[in-house]
């Protein structure tokens, strides 16, 4: 038997719970389909949002020749075959599942059929396509957001599901209490009614009673849940980053296997493998996040299953490496004077002075060059007056900053106190 979710799929617009936006009376995709014309399009939404069903929607009632691939298995290779069957066929509608996962030139591979309308691209992706999408793909297609589906939707959705489906309609169902199920599904339809229907198959009752502790007691039991919208892809993406930054290359390598194992987006690591370089490593070994980047830029060229080798050497790389904030720190200081004290004047003698009547103001003037004085130094205030003498920069305690620390004593003498 199918799971609830798909049993329960929608085969027309005026099924679909949520989304009002696009496909309620008078929307947007309701006009084109009325039509029978649409756009290529990103439908760009979390997780169980309807992002499928409407492509399904959309290919029931245009009833044309429609293909599904998935970015996660499919390659160039099974992009041009769909593309050459919708040559012979004149037009087809092509739905690509986490188009996001695609790279570069498998999004490419589809830009030419998209401009001369061999096919209609519909995309569904989680992530922001401004930065998942190439320009060139993004601009031929229309980009809709979809909503997550409010508290009252998801109860709509259950008691449809009561109403319709046959194996449920059998069963003598008691819904007490709704909190576990909303929290547990975190939005997400399909994962809602996969569960609903879990929590009733395993409950062997008659009436069958759902209550809160029900819930949690054979979710518990019975799913091994990676969400990577929900509240563990937060705990498990904690984790790893604090492991990092605590120096834990083991604790680091572990909860990157749990997310690499949950199907966790490739670019997702790497990115925050960015940021935690910076951020938690800095000038204490500035290798970190040239590192870091190019993992970044191989993991999106690679893909899995071998990006797992290259993001297990960043992650145990950075977490071997010594750490330092001071950077972090030294931006967040200066962000918090900048709130504090408003658009400073910048001092006359550093300030850009292109023509004769800003030089005569006194533009530029007294500026010491640096590279005219001994060591490329010339002692004089960056900072505008109000705040002159402000340290917002203190180098970390680890050999890499110490050295730049005793460098900036030696130019500075007191001035930073550094």
């Amino acid at each position: 038997m199918e799971p609830l979710a798909e049993r329960l799929r929608p085969a027309a617009l005026d099924e679909l719970v949520g989304q009002e936006h696009l496909t309620g009376k008078g929307s947007i995709l309701r006009k084109a389909l009325q039509q029978g014309k649409i756009p290529s399009m990103i439908l760009w939404g979390p997780p169980g949002v309807g992002k499928t069903t409407i492509a399904n929607i959309i290919a029931h009632t245009l009833q044309v020749p429609f293909y599904t691939l998935s970015a996660i298995s499919a390659g160039v290779k099974e992009v041009r075959e769909v593309i050459e069957i919708a040559r012979r066929q004149g037009h087809a509608v092509l739905f690509i599942d986490e188009i996001h996962r695609f790279n570069k030139s498998q999004q490419d591979a589809l830009l030419g059929a998209v401009e001369k309308g061999i096919i209609t691209l519909i995309g569904a992706t989680t992530e922001n396509p401004s930065f998942e999408v190439n320009a060139a793909l993004l601009s031929r297609c229309q980009v809709y957001v979809l909503k997550p589906l409010s508290e009252p939707e998801l109860r709509q959705l259950l008691q449809q599901a009561m109403e319709k489906d046959e194996w449920l309609r059998e069963k003598e169902i008691d819904i007490k209490e709704t909190t576990a199920l909303m929290n547990i599904s975190g939005g997400d339809a399909r994962k809602l009614l996969n569960l609903f229907e879990l929590v009733v198959d395993t409950l062997q009752e008659k009436p069958v009673v759902i209550t809160d502790q029900k819930v949690m007691d054979i979710a518990q039991q019975r799913i091994a849940i990676y969400d990577k919208s929900g509240e563990q892809h937060y705990d498990i993406i904690s984790a790893f980053i604090k492991s990092i930054r605590g120096s834990d290359p083991n604790g680091a390598v572990y909860w990157l296997a749990r997310m690499i194992a949950g199907g966790e987006d490739v670019k997702f690591i790497a990115r925050r493998l960015v940021i935690l370089a910076s951020e938690d490593i800095g000038n204490a070994n500035p290798n970190a996040l040239l590192l870091a980047t190019n993992c970044f830029q191989a993991v999106n060229l690679i893909g899995y299953p071998e990006a797992r080798i290259i993001l297990s050497q960043c992650a145990t790389y950075l977490a071997s490496s010594p750490k330092s904030n001071a950077s972090y720190m030294a931006i967040n200081s200066a962000l918090s004077v900048v709130s504090q004290t408003g658009d400073l004047p910048v001092p006359l003698h550093i300030r850009n002075a292109p023509t004769k009547l800003m030089k005569d103001q006194g533009y530029g003037k007294d500026y010491a060059y640096a590279h005219d004085y001994d060591n490329n130094f010339a002692s004089q205030e960056y900072l505008p007056d109000e705040i002159r003498g402000m340290k917002l920069y203190d180098p970390g305690k680890n050999p890499r900053e110490d050295e730049l620390r005793k460098y900036l004593k030696a130019l500075w003498k007191e001035k930073y106190n550094y």
